[in-house]
Order: C-alpha cells, then sequence, then structure tokens
C-alpha cells in the first residue's frame, strides 16, 4: 500500500481506496434509544445554541444531537432536512448510518498507521460529488451496513483491543454529531487512543467548534482553491472559502502535528492535497494558503496517486493521470512557500 510514496518534506501513504478485506457490519441493528430522544427534545431540555459536546454530559450532548438533526445544519449545505423523521439531505443519511467497513488500516501517513496501523472506520455517503472519486462504491453509492451510535461505540472498543495506533474516522462529516456522542461513550468505556478525524475538508466551523476537545488529529482535504472547480467536479460552489474556515479551525484547536518517540501521531494537523490534471486542484494557491494563513511548520500530505475514477471518463481533462511536468510544477509550490513537513508522493 506505501509503495510509489517518497522522502518526507523533511514518504505518504496512497489515499484510502475501497476496503476490500474489512470487516462487514453484521451484527444486529440495535436502534437509538428513541425514548432519550424523545425526552431531549422536549421544551427547555436542549441547551441553547451550538455546545462544545466536550464539555457536555452524555444526556446533555444527545439532547444537542436532537437539536442539530432536527433541522440538520451539520454540514455547510444546510439541508434543514428532519433528519429525526427520516428524511434526508444532500448526504442521503438519516438518524442511523451506514458503515462500510471497518478494519486495521496500514496505508495512511507513515505516523497515522505507525507499525500496528490506523484503526479506521469507513462511513457511506458523502457532502461532496466528486466525480473523480476512488472510494465512491461507499461514498457516493452508499454501500453498507446499517448502524447506531451503540453499535459504532463497539467497533471503536473492538478496534482499540486490536492494538491499533488510533480510531481514524473516514467521511464522519455528515455524521459529526451522532460521532462525538460515540466518543464521549467510548471515552466512558475506556476508550484511550487517539480520534483521527479524516474528513474531505467541506465542514462547518460551527459544528467543528462542538468536537473541540473530542478530535485529537484533524485529516483533512485541501481539494481546490478555485469554486470553478469545485462546483464543476464536487458540486460545492463555496468549497475554497468553507474549506479555508475549517481549515483555520481544525488548527486552533489541535495545533502542529506531534509525533511521539515511537513515530507516531498524538495530536496536530495534517493536510492532504491531491493533485489533479491541469492543475484544477489550484496547489500553488492551497499552499500559498497554507504556509501564510496557518503555518509553514503545517504537516502536507502530497498525492499525486491520481487516477480516473467513477465517473472522471465523462471528462476529457480528468480522463488521464497527471503527467510528470503537472507533477514537478506543483511540488515546486512547496519550495517556493517554505513547507518542510510532510510527505510526497512520487509518478
Amino acid at each position: 500500500m506505501c509503495e510509489g510514496w517518497a522522502f518526507q518534506i523533511k514518504g505518504i501513504s496512497p489515499r484510502l481506496t475501497p476496503p476490500k478485506a474489512g470487516k462487514p457490519i453484521n451484527a444486529p441493528v440495535v436502534q437509538l434509544d428513541r425514548a432519550l430522544a424523545s425526552e431531549a427534545s422536549r421544551p427547555g431540555s436542549t441547551p441553547g445554541g451550538r455546545t462544545n459536546l466536550c464539555k457536555t454530559n452524555l444526556s446533555n450532548s444527545m439532547s444537542i444531537l436532537i437539536s442539530c438533526l432536527k433541522s440538520c445544519n451539520i454540514c455547510p449545505r444546510n439541508c434543514k432536512v428532519n433528519r429525526l423523521e427520516g428524511k434526508t439531505g444532500y448526504c442521503k443519511t438519516g438518524l442511523d448510518f451506514n458503515v462500510a467497513s471497518y478494519n486495521v488500516h496500514h496505508g495512511e501517513e507513515p505516523p497515522i498507521s505507525g507499525i500496528n496501523g490506523s484503526g479506521t472506520i469507513f462511513f457511506a455517503n458523502c457532502n461532496l460529488s466528486c466525480v473523480f472519486c476512488q472510494n465512491y462504491p461507499i461514498s457516493q453509492l452508499g454501500n453498507g451496513k446499517s448502524c447506531n451510535i451503540e453499535k459504532l461505540t463497539e467497533i471503536m472498543l473492538e478496534l482499540e483491543q486490536k492494538g491499533v495506533h488510533n480510531i481514524n474516522l473516514v467521511t464522519p462529516t455528515h455524521l459529526a454529531v451522532q460521532i462525538a456522542i460515540t466518543i464521549k461513550k467510548a471515552k466512558l468505556q475506556g476508550l484511550k487512543i487517539p480520534i483521527v478525524y479524516n474528513t474531505n475538508g467541506y465542514d462547518s466551523v460551527e459544528t467543528l467548534k462542538t468536537l473541540d476537545g473530542l478530535i485529537d488529529i484533524y485529516l483533512p482535504d485541501a481539494k481546490y482553491s478555485k469554486n470553478t472547480n469545485s462546483k464543476k467536479y464536487s458540486n460545492a460552489s463555496n468549497y475554497w472559502q468553507v474549506n479555508k474556515k475549517a481549515l483555520i479551525e481544525m488548527h486552533r484547536q489541535v495545533g502542529e502535528l506531534k509525533i511521539n518517540k515511537d513515530g507516531i501521531a498524538t495530536r496536530g494537523l495534517i493536510i492532504r492535497h491531491l493533485l489533479l490534471p491541469k492543475n484544477i486542484s489550484g496547489t500553488k494557491e492551497v499552499i500559498r494558503f497554507i504556509a501564510n494563513k496557518i503555518s509553514k511548520d503545517t504537516f502536507v500530505s502530497f498525492m499525486a496517486q491520481y487516477h480516473p475514477a467513477y465517473n472522471a471518463f465523462k471528462y476529457k481533462e480528468l480522463n488521464r493521470k497527471i503527467t510528470a511536468k503537472e507533477y514537478s510544477s506543483a511540488a515546486q509550490a512547496l519550495d517556493e512557500f517554505g513547507i518542510t513537513n510532510g510527505w510526497v508522493q512520487e509518478l
């Protein structure tokens, strides 16, 4: 899985691909405690406004969950649908959700995978519609088994027992509040290892603030620096504005990446940037922003592994891999703006 990854900008592993050997979710589905949900939604029981879930008890956290999902504004789509009633918006997800698989994964960035692997949990569906998505059976087609907070708590604890270095939540944005409550439940039951929030970067700052103190490592994408491209290829006309604010908030919460004496990440920010043909990703502006507005010490995962997948064949400009010239031109931005921490992938 790590083949093709090169030097530290002081290696990375390939971007996650649809898991083939992960453990499917076959356990019986236990519905969310409706009695608790009913109690939480009574007038006066919900704390006012969007609250930091790390600082609330479990009962109040459940109340916040109900408040957010009753007219969903968890992500920048702001669909305002009542997910408690099973209605779905852009992410096609109601109260409960689908998990495609969970497994010990060795193909992440070196300090995330380490020696023992990362405990990845692949959530189905997404709040973006990337036409080139390599994980499209999961993110776009919604493949997976029904799951909920109780089962997800069990999964986290099971992965920790396998000795993984962290719990790696893949595509978590549309489930942020359910995940936050799960983390709190798992910690009450003894979960100790770091939580990795592995996101596409199209995240609401308001929602991220509710996660402050619950997430140890943010692993977001910075996909585009041009909204015309994000609209055309991911159906998100405001991606860059949203993404910049989200990256700043993530950095505010966890700071620079911290790696222990064993080479394992314990806290901090890693920003992933996938190079696209014809500079569709707008690499120079992305790196400029990271260096000037976040920190030149930020760890960047510079990925050159793009290949046409899903509906990319419908777009001539995307229906090929990147060229050596495109790669070289993009890589110059790292030197130009003084980014020296992270990993790059060779062609």
